[in-house]
């Protein structure tokens, strides 16, 4: 687990009413929202479960999975932003965890989102992180990541969301990711990458890449 972890904490406690602020609005672009579609409808059509929203925030993904017709929850490294996501969604399940040790069965979910919950993951610790989404996804399980696409060395975040905070972002080479989950154990099933561009929240300063993938049927 990285030694960066306490401060990612502390930067996302002091961000959270504002970030849930600006992140108010629709949950994704028109390429994204149908890549979420498209995920439900395959948990859904493999009889549906509990689904993940790992590193969920203020639980803005986490709603709109369950509008979407899934059973899902929220967990997400940081207090204040749990704190955010209950306060604005009473009616959803929410609570403190990190990542890399999941305080959940094996084989539990029947999906897990991560929501561009790894961009504070240095490069070396994603295998045993997407080891970890195997595991507790059940058999047929599937797995819909969202990342920051490119070469990038890591990017030193002192100020963001109005506020001074202390977070490396990183930046993950598409072909790498699907390696990595490839090597955990998971089939890719769907990669979208799409370019920079202008957002509703300012110029994206790098690609966005989108894998769907999940974990095989027990023979």
């Amino acid at each position: 687990m990285t030694t960066r972890l306490p401060a990612t904490r502390a930067s996302y406690d002091t961000v959270a009413a504002d970030y849930a602020a600006l992140f108010s609005g629709d949950v994704a672009q028109p390429l994204e929202t149908a890549l979420l579609a498209e995920f439900a409808q395959r948990v859904r059509a493999g009889g549906g479960g509990p689904v993940g929203d790992l590193g969920c925030g203020p639980g803005r993904m986490t709603i709109h999975l369950k509008k979407l017709g899934l059973d899902a929850f929220g967990i997400d490294l940081s207090p204040g932003m749990i704190e955010v996501a209950r306060a604005a969604y009473p009616q959803l399940g929410f609570s403190v965890g990190t990542m890399a040790d999941l305080d959940l069965a094996d084989g539990r979910l029947a999906g897990a989102l991560v929501w561009y919950s790894t961009v504070h993951t240095p490069a070396d610790e994603l295998a045993p992180l997407f080891a970890e989404f195997r595991r507790v996804l059940a058999p047929g399980g599937h797995l819909l990541i969202g990342f920051k696409a490119g070469d990038e060395p890591v990017r030193r975040l002192e100020h963001a969301y109005g506020h001074e905070v202390d977070m490396d972002v990183y930046s993950f080479r598409p072909d790498r990711v699907a390696e990595l989950l490839t090597e955990a154990g998971l089939i890719e099933a769907v990669r979208l990458v799409r370019e920079a561009e202008m957002t509703p929240y300012g110029l994206e300063r790098t690609a966005q890449g989108f894998i769907l993938a999940r974990r095989p049927e027990e023979p």
